[in-house]
């Protein structure tokens, strides 16, 4: 029974929707996003984090944009052609995320990931779930909870001074 077990669970394969964010390139599970947008008009919202971009129109709902640069502390840079806005749902909360460009759809196999170490390519760990170690590169795993729910009060506080 434990080897049946234990088949499973390295057997388990992982959908993910990859995107790039300057040189890095990160993952989501594929069932959390619910569509994929060109950039569209977003509405700043006086008083919110530097992270919140604002907010979107989207058939009707009012649905919060995070830029994930600022988020993940990656210098800013101009939207071109290839930026996109990923519309993910989790726990209810739905929240669109701005990336450089969304790259494809995957499908890898669990045993293929590991924990972060603590500071990965700048970025807190705490943002990421695992480490995907693909044939020719690696594909960050983004933790949708802490970057949805985090929000970062002492890195907003010590941007206002």
């Amino acid at each position: 029974m434990d080897t049946e077990k234990k088949k499973t669970e390295t057997d388990e394969v992982l959908q993910l929707v990859s995107f790039k964010i300057g040189n890095e390139e990160f993952g989501v599970d594929i069932l959390k996003v619910q569509e994929i947008n060109k950039m569209m008009q977003i509405t700043k919202v006086p008083n919110a984090p530097s992270h919140v971009e604002g907010v979107i129109n989207l058939r009707g709902k009012i649905i919060p944009v995070i830029d994930l640069r600022i988020k993940l502390r990656i210098e800013r840079k101009d939207y071109n052609n290839n930026t996109r806005i990923v519309v993910l749902e989790n726990d209810n909360n739905i929240v669109g995320f701005i990336v450089d460009e969304v790259k494809e759809v995957l499908r890898i196999p669990k045993s293929i990931t590991e924990a972060p170490p603590e500071m990965v390519a700048g970025i807190d760990s705490k943002y990421i779930t695992s480490i995907g170690k693909l044939e020719d590169r690696l594909l960050i795993l983004l933790d949708l909870d802490e970057i949805i729910n985090n929000t970062d009060v002492e890195y907003e506080e010590a941007e206002l001074q």
